[in-house]
């Protein structure tokens, strides 16, 4: 029984050294694809409601931030910063970062750019009353 305890010991600390050679750039490049995973569901969340959304190709996507461009149906451009803290504008145009510009951070994407345009809120309030009324139709 002895012997059985100490194959298993043994295995234990042979795993867990596999788990200390990890690299952590390996980490790293989990938490990169996480934050473009989340910049690209923020993207397909509410593109229909604008001219032009997508994550930036131009500006680097690190594991705490990813930035995403837009155009508004009032053809403003902006830049977006998204970090764990929200979304915020950090220029007016596409792949840029502006340090000096300082702008509140927003919890979700429905709220900057609820602030920002007032045709997103007509499409994103019609898209809404859409649904609504496909479900009513269902349920009769």
């Amino acid at each position: 029984m002895d012997g059985d305890a100490h194959v298993l010991n043994e295995s234990m600390f042979h795993n867990f050294s596999k788990f200390e050679d990890w690299e952590e750039s390996d980490l790293e490049g989990a938490d990169l694809k996480d934050m473009k995973v989340e910049a690209e569901a923020v993207v397909n969340d509410v593109n229909f409601a604008v001219n032009h959304m997508a994550v930036s190709n131009m500006l680097p996507i690190r594991e705490d931030v990813a930035y995403i461009n837009v155009e508004t149906k009032e053809r403003n451009r902006y830049c977006l910063e998204l970090t764990e803290a929200g979304l915020r504008v950090v220029a007016y145009g596409f792949d840029q970062v502006d340090e000096s510009l300082s702008t509140q951070y927003h919890e979700t994407i429905y709220s900057l750019l609820d602030s920002l345009s007032p045709a997103y809120r007509d499409a994103f309030g019609n898209a809404l009353l859409q649904r609504l009324e496909a479900l009513k139709k269902l349920q009769q």
